[in-house]
């Protein structure tokens, strides 16, 4: 009979807090609907006939995309702030390699990605190549908040909401251009969730610490070694100065 082999031991961890798991899943859903809604206002395939009430097919695709683009702009605000008031794993800091061991751990995370190492460092939340990728990730949400906001501020009445926006028109070079690179970086963004999904996968995979479930439940199961303990508390190791 072969000996059995011992599960390795795993430390739960609560890692993502309620605000960060409810904005991430309200802006992955924001951005698909508004995908949907976008493609078909800048090339309306579906024409109905019949009474205007029961078939404003392009008038509904234009409220859904104005309420979602509202939903997915307040839930970006809320996870840039919660990037100063949240736990250690949701601040900024976990978005650029600035503390010495994150820069240390860059190269070796980027090796495992490239399938050069079989196992990636320990960082409990984001990895240093994680943490740069959504930086540049926020970056392309802030640029699709800007020129939406531009391109609606443009047909927006004088008293409305978006009126006093139209400032952002000349700074993003016109409505046209605007409007292109709205398109642009939707798609860059269908590619990043692509790559999102397929990488939290990869990761739950290799590492078998939860990383799938984590996004609902907040917690992540991780090696003892990844961690030290605070003194109430179980906290990353790379933390720690």
């Amino acid at each position: 009979m072969s000996a059995a082999i011992a599960a390795p031991k795993l430390v739960r961890v609560y890692v993502w807090e309620w605000p960060v798991r409810i904005t991430h899943w309200l802006i992955a859903t924001s951005i698909i609907l508004c995908s949907a809604t976008g493609l078909y206002l800048g090339n309306p395939f579906l024409i109905v006939t019949g009474p205007a009430g029961a078939h404003f097919v392009m008038g509904w695709a234009k409220v859904i995309h104005f309420y979602g683009a509202i939903v997915f702009a307040l839930s970006v605000l809320s996870r840039i702030v919660w990037m100063f008031i949240g736990n250690t794993y949701a601040r900024w800091d976990k978005f650029l390699p600035i503390p010495k061991k994150r820069r240390a751990g860059f190269m070796p995370t980027l090796y495992f990605y490239t399938f050069r190492l079989r196992k990636p460092p320990g960082f409990v939340g984001h990895n240093p190549v994680a943490g740069a990728t959504y930086t540049l990730v926020f970056c392309l949400l802030l640029a699709m908040i800007v020129t939406g906001v531009a391109i609606y501020s443009g047909s927006a009445a004088v008293g409305s909401v978006l009126h006093p926006f139209r400032f952002l028109i000349p700074l993003v070079g016109g409505l046209q251009t605007a409007r292109w690179i709205h398109h642009v970086v939707m798609w860059l963004l269908l590619g990043f969730l692509v790559h999102h999904v397929y990488s939290a996968v990869l990761m739950s995979q290799v590492e078998g610490n939860g990383t799938l479930e984590s996004i609902f439940s907040g917690y992540k199961f991780v090696p003892p070694e990844d961690l030290v303990y605070s003194g109430y508390r179980f906290v990353d190791r790379n933390d720690v100065p």
